[in-house]
């Protein structure tokens, strides 16, 4: 986890506030998505959708994820922001899920409004074929139309597919992180700034702040940065 998903230390713990009103709007990263592949279909999550497609998405994620979560951290994001999540279906196969990305927008003591894409995974049959950038462009897109300041994410250094792809619609390193997976791989923080200014508002923004006491017993939140640490993660 956008897989996604953050740490708990964060660059910088003062905090801005006049630069964050006097940020200005850049021109959006993801104006230009690839072309569909024929038979898949884009739906923005509702809550209307969880007893077809919750399992679905748990399953899709956990098949290759580094991490085991529970069913409360998918919840977590799609009970509070099922507007930030959207879905690719195959209309060949019964709208059978071909791929996902899940992210949060909120603000934080004052701070930017921040987007964080906490998980993103494409079926293997259908990676490569543009999906996966269009999901994240739609995501992008909408964080826009509501107001955010930028977009952050994790993903394993090892991942080529998933830093370019991210590269391409903007995204920048801001940070490698040691060892930040259960698994031992290291990662690397990506931003995206929205707006002019945005990059230099600090904070101690913790996107999983607010989890659920149920949740906070998972064994894929046990890590060296402490209980409430959630990886964003990317499959594509």
């Amino acid at each position: 986890m956008s897989n996604n998903a953050g740490s708990n230390t964060h660059a910088g713990a003062g905090k801005d506030k006049s630069s964050a009103k006097n940020v200005t709007p850049l021109a959006s990263p993801s104006s230009h998505f690839q072309v569909t592949p024929p038979g898949i279909a884009y739906l923005q999550y509702s809550l209307e959708h969880e007893p077809e497609y919750l399992c679905q998405i748990r399953d899709l994620i956990t098949k290759d994820l580094s991490e085991p979560y529970s069913i409360y951290v998918y919840r977590y994001f799609l009970y509070q922001w099922a507007e930030l999540c959207f879905l690719a279906v195959d209309t060949t196969d019964s709208n059978k899920l071909a791929g996902v990305v899940i992210c949060k927008l909120e603000q934080h003591r004052g701070g930017p409004m921040r987007g964080y894409i906490a998980m993103l995974a494409t079926k293997e049959g259908f990676r490569g074929k543009g999906i996966a950038k269009t999901l994240v462009s739609k995501a992008i897109d909408l964080m826009i139309e509501k107001d955010a300041d930028e977009i952050a994410l994790e993903t394993e250094e090892t991942n080529t597919a998933a830093i370019k792809l991210y590269e391409r619609l903007g995204f920048l390193r801001s940070k490698r992180l040691h060892r930040y997976y259960l698994n031992g791989n290291s990662a690397y923080r990506l931003l995206l700034y929205l707006k002019e200014g945005v990059g230099s508002i600090q904070t101690d923004y913790d996107p999983y702040h607010d989890l659920p006491p149920s949740a906070q017993d998972d064994p894929g939140y046990q890590h060296d940065h402490g209980p409430h640490d959630i990886h964003s993660h990317s499959i594509v």
